[in-house]
C-alpha cells in the first residue's frame, strides 16, 4: 500500500534530514513511526502525502508514484498533521460537505458517515457551529471526520492522539482498526509509546534520518517494553 524506496531529502547547506529510508506498509497494517523530534518524522510523512519535493529516491501509493501520478495518490490518501489548519469561517458541516464534495462522496453515503464519526466523537451537537469556536482536541476530531468520511486508502497521521480526551482516543483506535480490517493501510508517527506497542502490527524507529530498527512490533521489541528498547536503541548517546 505504501513503499517508500532510498528516501533521501537534503536540506539547503546539505544536512540530510532523511538518509536512504526504506519502509513497506502492506494493506492491512497499523505501521507505527516512532522518533525523537526532529528525527526526520515529518519530513518523511510531508513528502509521502505530497507536499513535500524530494530529489532522490521513490515513494509509490497502492503502486502509484507519489512524483508522477501526485493528483491520484492523494485522492486515495488521508492526511492528517499535527495540528490540523481548517477554515475558521466554516461550520465543522460545511467543512465536512467540502471534503466530501473534494472526494466524490455521494450525499447519502456522506451523511450516513458524517453521522457515524461524528457520534462516535461525540461532535454531533457541534457541527452547526463556526470552527473558529472549536476547541483544540474539537479540531482534531473534525479534522478525522473529513479523512474518514472518502474512505481512503492510506491513511498518514502525524501525532493523531494529542489533545484527544480518553474517549476519543478509544474512538480513534477502533476506527483505525476498522479501516485496516477493510483493507486499508494506517501509518502514523506517535510519541505515545504505549499506544505504539498495543495498537501497531508493525513499527519503524528513526534517529537522526536513518532507519535504525523495523518490522512486526512484537520482534522488534522482543523481550523488553517498546519504550525499553526504544531508549536502548535511539535513546541519547
Amino acid at each position: 500500500m505504501l513503499e517508500i524506496r532510498d528516501f533521501t531529502k537534503t536540506y539547503h547547506g546539505g544536512k540530510k534530514a532523511v538518509d536512504n529510508l526504506n519502509l513497506a506498509v502492506e494493506a492491512g497494517d497499523i505501521y507505527g513511526f516512532i522518533g525523537h523530534n526532529g528525527a526526520g518524522k515529518t519530513t518523511t510523512i510531508r513528502a509521502i502525502v505530497g507536499i513535500m519535493d524530494f530529489g532522490s529516491g521513490e515513494i509509490f501509493i497502492d503502486g502509484h508514484s507519489v512524483k508522477k501520478e501526485a493528483v491520484l495518490c492523494k485522492s486515495i490518501t488521508a492526511y492528517i498533521p499535527d495540528n490540523p489548519d481548517l477554515y475558521d469561517y466554516l461550520t465543522g458541516i460545511q467543512y465536512l460537505n467540502y471534503i466530501g464534495d473534494m472526494f466524490s462522496v455521494s450525499k447519502t453515503e456522506r451523511e450516513t458517515l458524517i453521522k457515524k464519526y461524528a457520534d462516535r466523537f461525540e461532535l454531533t451537537a457541534n457541527l452547526g457551529d463556526m470552527i473558529s469556536a472549536y476547541s483544540h482536541g474539537m479540531r482534531q476530531k473534525l479534522a478525522l471526520i473529513g479523512a474518514f468520511i472518502h474512505r481512503p486508502r492510506l491513511m498518514v497521521l502525524d501525532e493523531p492522539f494529542v489533545g484527544l480526551d480518553p474517549v476519543a482516543s478509544f474512538q480513534l483506535k477502533g476506527m483505525m482498526r476498522e479501516l485496516c480490517d477493510e483493507g486499508g493501510a494506517i501509518f502514523f508517527s506517535t510519541h505515545v509509546l504505549e499506544v505504539a506497542e498495543k495498537l501497531c502490527d508493525k513499527i519503524a524507529i528513526i534517529k537522526g534520518g536513518k532507519l535504525i530498527a523495523s518490522g512486526i512490533t512484537e520482534e522488534v521489541r522482543g523481550d523488553k517494553s517498546l519504550e525499553s528498547m526504544f531508549l536502548e536503541v535511539a535513546g541519547n548517546d
